[in-house]
Parts: structure tokens; C-alpha cells; sequence
């Protein structure tokens, strides 16, 4: 697989080289993934971010491993306040760079085309939207992406490989903290400061978009706020059906 600017396609040379490297990272750090990753893919390497608490830590590692990486965060018109404080809490400490991916309609504009929120009545047309499409934008001259998924996250998540082919976007995916558990993640975010967002603290452990985010009640998963009351969980971004390759 060359490191041209093209992008990259699913061959069985390509096919075998995840499985190789996902399997050979499976019991690598999430520091040793992430320089795997920078050394194969920078600079046609990218990284989405929620400002989740597994992405905030990605973020300080990967202003150890190399600074440069390409961030962006699917600015949906919806995210809460404190999310976007977040953004420049961690550019600021770490010197990091995270660019904001707007749709090209405003939150009143696309309200208004479609007769009111349409998050209320389809979310995953809004989702669509507001973030499928604009990573598609975001991602076009990128070979791979990094995400902040856990498998205990949810069953969804469960098979996520540590390095995959992503077919919805056409890129290589490296999950960096796959095998990571919650308590990890958090115990690294106290032990070394780093920041997040102050509304884990007030019972919302996973944090999308305002409208579709509700607290949790104890004993609840960490996503049952996420769409509650709706057959959705994932807004499609992470989603195991478009993804293929890696193994466990």
C-alpha cells in the first residue's frame, strides 16, 4: 500500500496487512498503536473527535507522538456549550489544533427546510446530514482515521478490531483504545489532568448532540442516554456493519 495522496482502495494486499497489524497490536499500548499509525499514515492521517473522555486522552497522547495529525470535530450546529469549551481547553494545553467541520447550512436554515427539528422525527436523516456527509467531506484526502471506541462501549462495538477497513468511507480505521475499559480511560484522565467535559460529572457519560442526549439513572449502560426511547444508538460514524477486516 503506497503513501500517495490518492485514495486508498480494499485489495487483498491491504486486507492482509490490517490483519497482520491489527493482530501484532492487539496487546500493543495505545501509544505504540497511535506511532504505528503516525508512522504509516502521516500526513494522510486524520482523527474525529466528540471530545469524549477516550478522545480527549487520544488528543494528549497525540500531541506527544506528533502534533501535526489532522483533528476535526463534527460541529453539528447542536453540540452543548460545554463541549465546544472543551475544544479550546485541550487546543490551548496542548497545542493542538482541531478544526471544526460545519454543514453548510445553519441549525435555523436546516430547521427551516425541514419544516422543524428534524432530529425529532427522523434523527437518522439529521445525523445523515450533519455528520455522515460532512465526514465524507472531511476525510476526502485521507488514507485513515483514528476513533475513540471501546468494545465495552456497547454490543456494537464489541468486535471493533484495533486496526480495520472502514467501507463507508473507504479508509483504514485504527482504534487506539479498543481494548481499553472505562475505569482505564478515566484513571488516566485523573492521574494526568488531563480535560473534560464537566457534564460526565453531572450524570451524562456519553455526550452527543443537546437534543439527543439525556442523563443516565444508575444501573443504566453509559449510551442509554444517547437517543433514549429510539431504536438508535449510534449516530453511524462507528457503525460494525460498514466495517470489515482486523480480527480479534
Amino acid at each position: 500500500m503506497s503513501a500517495g495522496t490518492g485514495k486508498l482502495t480494499w485489495t487483498e494486499d491491504l486486507a492482509a496487512e490490517i490483519q497482520q497489524q491489527s493482530r501484532r497490536l492487539e496487546t500493543a499500548s495505545p501509544e505504540e498503536i497511535i506511532a504505528w499509525a503516525v508512522e504509516r499514515f502521516f500526513p494522510h492521517l486524520t482523527m474525529a473527535t466528540a471530545f469524549g473522555p477516550e478522545g480527549c486522552v487520544i488528543l494528549a497522547m497525540l500531541a506527544e507522538i506528533e502534533p501535526r495529525t489532522h483533528v476535526f470535530n463534527l460541529e453539528t450546529g447542536y453540540q452543548f456549550k460545554e463541549t465546544l469549551d472543551l475544544r479550546d481547553r485541550i487546543c490551548e494545553k496542548y497545542e493542538i489544533d482541531v478544526e471544526l467541520k460545519k454543514p453548510s447550512l445553519s441549525v435555523d436554515e436546516y430547521e427551516k427546510l425541514n419544516g422543524g427539528p428534524l432530529h425529532q422525527i427522523n434523527p437518522d436523516q439529521c445525523c445523515m446530514d450533519r455528520k455522515i456527509k460532512i465526514l465524507h467531506e472531511a476525510v476526502a484526502d485521507k488514507h485513515a482515521w483514528m476513533s475513540g471506541i471501546r468494545r465495552d462501549q456497547s454490543p456494537d462495538r464489541a468486535q471493533a478490531p484495533i486496526v480495520g477497513w472502514d467501507k463507508r468511507f473507504g479508509l483504514v480505521k485504527i482504534s487506539p483504545l479498543a481494548n481499553q475499559t472505562k475505569s482505564m480511560i478515566w484513571n488516566r484522565i485523573l492521574k494526568e489532568d488531563i480535560p473534560y467535559n464537566p457534564l460526565h460529572d453531572q450524570g451524562y457519560p456519553s455526550i452527543g448532540c443537546w437534543p439527543c442526549t439525556r442523563k443516565i439513572s444508575i444501573g443504566e449502560d453509559e449510551r442509554a442516554g444517547r437517543w433514549s426511547g429510539q431504536e438508535k444508538t449510534e449516530c453511524g460514524l462507528h457503525t460494525i456493519e460498514f466495517e470489515q477486516g482486523g480480527g480479534i
